[in-house]
């Protein structure tokens, strides 16, 4: 049974300029939703809202880097100014990636991987909790990844940032449950989206066309936000994957060893 309906709510969606967040972003507004979306192309927010304009909801473009503190001030302030300082929905779908060897890394990668990753949503946790405290059934939605449950190897340090945002999810949901605000993880594995096409390294092309719908995984989504629950694995293949990994992580260990050395060659 869900706990609360995505609808007439005030939502702010990070990383709605393409992609899982982009579908979100449609979704929602459809459904009649009072949303703020943000990521660094404007013109693409501004596409967005062109195109639901006849939608029942209402979409407002605020562009700018979420790793920025002034930025998410600037974020803040909107929402106390717009929103009456109340928030009903936060949901942390920006990030990044690179897919290489650690050792051939550059030490510039992590940082903006941990940046985008975990330190801006989790400052944006931090920032708008007084909002989401006056809001209406409020939740935290933080998009994880299976790799924040499964490491794969030539993705340790995009692994590194979804294990941490996975653990700080678990740690605020216990924080937070004395409160009434849910905090939800959403794990997708593969999707069809733009993220392979800016990779901060690695290879680029022929990976973005595998894997589920961005409006396949946006349902999903929001059905995960509306139940409350508390961590939801998207596949049911990656949902396999981790039990393995959970019940023989040895033999999973070896398999993953094994399926690198060989496609690293």
């Amino acid at each position: 049974m869900a706990k609360r309906k995505l609808q007439s709510k005030r939502i702010l969606l990070t990383g709605a300029s393409s992609g899982i967040g982009y579908a979100l972003a449609q979704q929602l507004v459809a459904a009649g939703n009072d949303i703020l979306v943000v990521a660094r192309r404007e013109q693409r927010l501004i596409s967005l809202q062109e195109a639901t304009n006849e939608c029942t909801g209402t979409i407002h473009c605020l562009a700018g880097d979420i790793t920025s503190g002034d930025f998410r001030a600037e974020m803040i302030h909107w929402v106390d100014t717009n929103w009456d300082s109340t928030l009903d929905v936060l949901i942390n779908n920006a990030g990044i990636g690179s897919h290489q060897a650690f050792a051939d890394s550059k030490p510039e990668y992590l940082r903006q991987i941990m940046d985008v990753n975990v330190i801006a949503p989790l400052e944006l946790i931090r920032g708008h909790l007084q909002q989401l405290r006056r809001g209406q059934s409020p939740a935290i939605c933080n998009v994880g990844s299976v790799l924040g449950h499964v490491a794969l190897p030539g993705n340790s340090e995009y692994c590194a940032s979804k294990f941490a945002l996975h653990g700080f999810s678990d740690a605020l949901r216990a924080e937070l449950s004395n409160e009434q605000i849910d905090v939800v993880l959403v794990s997708p594995s593969t999707t069809r989206t733009e993220f392979f096409d800016s990779l901060l390294a690695g290879p680029q092309a022929g990976k973005s066309d595998k894997g589920m719908s961005v409006q396949v995984v946006a349902r999903k989504i929001v059905r995960a936000i509306e139940k409350g629950t508390r961590e939801s694995i998207l596949s049911w293949k990656a949902l396999l994957g981790v039990w393995q990994d959970r019940i023989f992580p040895s033999l999973t260990s070896r398999q993953l060893a094994s399926w690198y050395h060989r496609n690293s060659k």
